[in-house]
């Protein structure tokens, strides 16, 4: 446990399941209440906190049902992050996809998933910022993805919107630096999740491109959350973290 994180509050968005529910068992181990929303996941959501409050007894876990495509239950939802006075962070993990080849993009669904990918996390983070300028001290976390650093094909607006989540990123990070509060892009490649369950019939043909021939574990991704929200992670902001396995580090050619 980070004793300096008693009594701090965390929001983490799309939190009952895969990469979300890893980071938030891992901030509820250091120590912080813990606030995570969720759209379909009820029942996974409930189990969760059970599970933690019992292990966790001492700390506040709570959970909230929210649509982050639809803009009124994010009004509502920054409303309530930006009225949080003990606010330490936030961690934008919810997210969608869209696969297309780039000349057959429909405008109404790539204007549908930038609201869920980018504009949603604007608004969070705007709401954010207030409570966390006024302790002098915070975190904001994008996951973001290593496709808004290289081309993939059938990819163009998903990574258009992980694209312009990080150029928003490193721009609040300049912004709110005076005021102690850091703001990274967490870029991963391919994460064992229930979202690459589609790709399962290429998974072996995925594994070939990364060097280190495996995709990451949820509770590694919790794990680099956990270390930038430590006070050892003070002096890292608007920095891109990659946790891909060597995926973006170079060209692999290896057999």
């Amino acid at each position: 446990m980070n004793d300096s994180a008693k009594g701090k509050t965390v929001f983490i968005t799309g939190g009952a399941r895969g990469i979300g529910r890893a980071i938030v068992n891992a901030l509820a181990a250091d120590g912080y209440d813990v606030s995570f929303t969720y759209r379909g996941s009820a029942d996974e959501a409930a189990q969760l906190i059970t599970a933690l409050q019992a292990q966790y007894p001492a700390q506040t876990i709570s959970s909230h049902q929210v649509d982050l495509s639809n803009r009124d239950q994010v009004d509502n939802l920054a409303a309530l992050i930006g009225e949080t006075d003990t606010l330490y962070g936030l961690v934008y993990n919810a997210g969608g996809s869209y696969d297309t080849l780039a000349a057959l993009v429909d405008q109404d669904r790539a204007e549908d998933l930038f609201q869920l990918n980018f504009w949603a996390l604007t608004r969070l983070a705007a709401a954010a910022t207030r409570p966390l300028m006024r302790a002098k001290s915070g975190r904001i976390l994008t996951m973001g993805s290593v496709t808004a650093q290289m081309g993939v094909s059938g990819n163009s607006i998903y990574a258009a919107s992980k694209g312009a989540m990080l150029s928003y990123i490193r721009t609040l990070a300049m912004e709110l630096a005076r005021k102690g509060v850091t703001a990274n892009y967490i870029s991963p490649g391919y994460v064992d999740t229930e979202l690459m369950a589609p790709y399962a019939d290429y998974r072996d043909r995925f594994e070939k491109f990364i060097p280190l021939r495996r995709f990451a574990q949820p509770e590694e991704i919790g794990a680099l959350a956990s270390f930038l929200f430590s006070p050892l992670a003070g002096y890292i902001t608007g920095a891109i973290i990659p946790i891909d396995g060597g995926l973006t580090a170079g060209l692999s050619i290896r057999p």
